[in-house]
This record gives C-alpha cells, structure tokens and sequence, in this order.
C-alpha cells in the first residue's frame, strides 16, 4: 500500500469519526458547556494577572500588553488542536497499559497510535481553547498599532498545526513510556505542565529554562518563535520550526513503535 493510499484511507477515517464525535458533541452539550466554562476561568484568570502586571509596568521583556496577549490567544490554538485530537493519550499513560486493555488496540486494522486516538475525536476543551484563542487574537490585532501583516495572518494556521503536531508528539513520547513503567501519568503531567510557560515571552526565564524549552522539550516553537515572527519578524529559530517539528514527531514515533513492540513481547 502506498504512502498516498495510506494517507488517504486515514483521513477518510478521521473525517468519518470526527462526524461521529460531532454527533456526540450535539447530543451531550452539558460536557461541552462545563469544559468550555472551566476553560474561560482558567483563561480569564491568566488575562486578569496579565492586566495587573501590565498595570504596573508597561513593557516585560520588550513586549506590550497587546503583544503578549497576542502571544496568549496564540498559545490556545496549537493547545486546543492537539487536545480536540489526541486527549485519549492520557488514557494510555494512566491505565491502558497498566490493565492490559491496551491490547484491543493492537488487533484493529489501523495502527495502534491511530486505534487509541481515534476512539474518541473533537474533545469539546479542545473546541473552547480555539475559539477562545481567537478572540483573544482578534481583540490583540485590533487594539495594536503595528500588528501582523496580511500575510502573516494567512501563515498563522500553518504555525498553529506545526505547534500543534509538536504538543501532541511530546504527549505521546510521554505516555509511550508507560509500555516500560505501565504508568506514566505523573511523567506525562509534568511534562505537559511545562507547555504553560510557551504563553509568555521566554526573555522572561532563566537561560537554562529557556533551553529546556526551546531544544530539550521544544514547546517555544509553539507559541514564542512563531509569534516572535508574526509580530517582529524574527526569523533566526523560526527556520528551525520546521526541523524541530519533524524530529520530534519522528523521536516521538519511534518511541511509541518501540513500546508497542516491547508490549507484544511480554504479553502483558
């Protein structure tokens, strides 16, 4: 079967499941009104200590106000895709290997990693994330006085997928290692916890922060670097994005292929 056969089979699925998951959405609104409310504290609260801050000073790490919320309304769009996608990975770092009942993935026709996502698509968070990003993005363009350009906002789904893909490679590294510990939820929180810091600027950390999030667990490439280009045109690691996005989905298959491999040799 060909790479283009292959590609195509798996987004006629994706397409036909993430239908069924609608369907869900439609049918069990109350799931979504309460995610979508929580996440609007969640994020509400961020804004409201943005504001007091900005109240005090008027420029952190040379960006304004208006930037760094740009900044935060990006942050939400890479974070809501990769949890509308693949939030069935925390599954797999909790329990899944550790009861055994991951093995009901491994005798379904598509590959394992696709079994366990597409079980369950279209996580309502994952919708409040996007749209909440882009409001807070809309009102940030609006209030600026040199925003991005045309352009910029046409590549900015692009970078958004990119950050995206990297999120969830990191959380499916993360949850792989549960093929070796049969428990990798407390690994795969902390982790995941760390993806916070990319919605603010990373002048603000210590270097070695700063390199532990753009190389070691590169969650700057997701919001940071491409905003850093949208609003002031840096290019130096944003040549990079594509680079890093590859080699951390490739790392982060490889692990899971590895752990799945290990899973059929003990038999658990």
């Amino acid at each position: 079967m060909s790479a283009l056969t292959t590609l195509g089979r798996y987004s006629r699925l994706t397409w036909q499941l993430s239908g069924v998951s609608l369907r869900r959405l439609t049918e069990y609104r109350m799931d979504f009104l309460i995610g979508a409310g929580g996440l609007l504290l969640r994020v509400g609260c961020q804004l409201a200590v943005i504001g007091m801050v900005f109240a005090q000073v008027p420029v952190i790490a040379g960006w304004n106000y208006h930037q760094v919320l740009f900044l935060v309304g990006f942050s939400q769009l890479p974070r809501g895709l990769d949890r509308m996608f693949t939030d069935q990975l925390w599954l797999v770092a909790q329990r899944l290997v550790q009861s055994g009942e991951f093995y009901r993935y491994m005798i379904r026709p598509v590959h394992p990693l696709y079994a366990v996502l597409s079980e369950r698509f279209l996580y309502p968070d994952g919708f409040g994330e996007v749209v909440t990003g882009i409001g807070i993005i809309a009102y940030a363009v609006y209030a600026m006085d040199d925003g991005p350009g045309l352009g910029g906002l046409l590549l900015l789904p692009v970078l958004a997928l990119c950050g995206a893909l990297i999120l969830a490679s990191i959380k499916t590294a993360f949850a792989a290692l549960a093929f070796w510990t049969t428990n990798s939820f407390p690994a795969l929180c902390s982790a995941y916890q760390l993806g916070d810091f990319s919605g603010y600027p990373v002048g603000l950390y210590h270097p070695s922060l700063r390199w532990l999030l753009t190389w070691l667990l590169p969650y700057a490439f997701t919001a940071y670097v491409p905003v850093s280009y949208l609003l002031f045109g840096e290019t130096e690691l944003l040549l990079w994005l594509p680079v890093v996005t590859v080699a951390v989905a490739t790392l982060a298959l490889l692990v899971w292929n590895r752990g799945v491999d290990r899973y059929e040799m003990t038999g658990s």
